[in-house]
């Protein structure tokens, strides 16, 4: 049985925090996976940022409101899940995603929180197991599933280079020329037919 496996920001969505950066005129959150690999110290990183600027969860919430999903991506998904069982597999927070979700009609997902205080300031991250992308992935094939999974960051390698298939979707030229042993694709009909065709 497949499992096809994709990252949200950067794949399905466009990414929230380069969103939120432009938004809020922060510059310095536009910094993602693509630029920093380790995700625990890039969160850190942004929180320091929030909290500088006294900025909380109902800022980032109003911007996530407004952002839709990218061009294709609703119709992708809908076929994707009438040929196989799709999950999204993401670093984002259950606080962030579902608004997402609702307008790519309710895929599973797997992600993170946040804790938030009283004043709805973000204080920390919570991961709901380390590396998130690729130990979801290598639990998912104990229980029998062959994965299929796709991405766009560094964050995604782990997950991508463990399954059956893997691909890179609308990555950066760099990420794309350190790994030119996996596929990558720029638009979604190219990209379904690829997974199509490893089904």
């Amino acid at each position: 049985m497949n499992m096809v496996c994709l990252d949200m920001e950067g794949v399905l969505v466009p990414e929230i925090w380069i969103a939120f950066a432009e938004k809020s005129g922060i510059p310095e959150l536009k910094r993602t996976t693509r630029d920093e690999p380790d995700y625990n110290k890039l969160m850190k990183f942004r929180l320091d940022i929030l909290k500088e600027h006294g900025l909380g969860i109902k800022e980032i919430q109003d911007v996530i409101s407004q952002i839709d999903p990218l061009p294709g991506a609703v119709e992708f998904l809908d076929e994707l899940r009438t040929l196989t069982q799709v999950v999204v597999i993401s670093d984002t927070f259950e606080q962030f995603a579902k608004p997402l979700m609702k307008k790519l009609h309710w895929p599973m997902l797997m992600c993170n929180s946040l804790e938030i205080d009283e004043n709805g300031m973000i204080t920390a991250h919570k991961m709901r197991v380390q590396p998130s992308k690729l130990t979801t992935v290598r639990a998912l094939q104990t229980i029998g599933y062959d994965t299929i999974a796709a991405g766009d960051s560094h964050n995604d390698l782990g997950m991508i280079k463990a399954g059956k298939h893997g691909f890179l979707f609308k990555s950066t030229p760099a990420i794309i020329a350190e790994n030119p042993d996996i596929p990558a694709f720029e638009d979604f009909p190219e990209f379904l037919a690829a997974i199509k065709a490893v089904l």
